[in-house]
């Protein structure tokens, strides 16, 4: 019987220990987890456009973009009409868009876009519509 507590105890220890060791990595490795950044909105011109950044780590970044409208065709080329903007740097193309293809009321998908390195304290995701004067901005504060 005291074979077996002590065997359960030691189980115990080791999965504490194997915890706090995970915790210590995750902690010193100095790959940042992405950080939960707000869903934007802005409607003009009877569309609606909502952005999310999903994955603000590794190689490629992504964001989520909803389109909704119920007086025109969303004939938007997202890999076209958005760029991303570093600290206020040079403007980035998309690398990829994933998602409904023009035409309809009702468009959605992930924009992809290279990651920028080193990472910046700022983000502008710039979207330039078809007879709209401005192009749409959403800003996210990463550092």
């Amino acid at each position: 019987m005291a074979s077996h507590q002590g065997a359960r105890k030691m189980r115990i220890n080791m999965n504490v220990f194997l915890f706090v060791l995970a915790t210590i990595f995750s902690a010193t490795t100095g790959e940042a987890a992405s950080p939960a950044l707000a869903t934007q909105s802005n409607s003009a011109a009877g569309v609606t456009v909502k952005i999310t950044p999903r994955t603000l780590t590794g190689a490629i970044w992504t964001f989520d973009i909803a389109f909704d409208t119920h007086s025109q065709e969303l004939k938007d080329d997202l890999e076209k009409a958005a760029v991303l903007v570093a600290d206020g740097g040079a403007p980035q193309a998309p690398a990829k868009w994933q998602g409904a293809p023009p035409g309809g009321h009702h468009r959605s998908g992930t924009l992809q876009f290279k990651a920028v390195s080193p990472m910046p304290a700022a983000i502008e995701l710039l979207i330039t519509r078809q007879g709209e004067p401005n192009p749409r901005s959403f800003k996210w504060q990463l550092k």
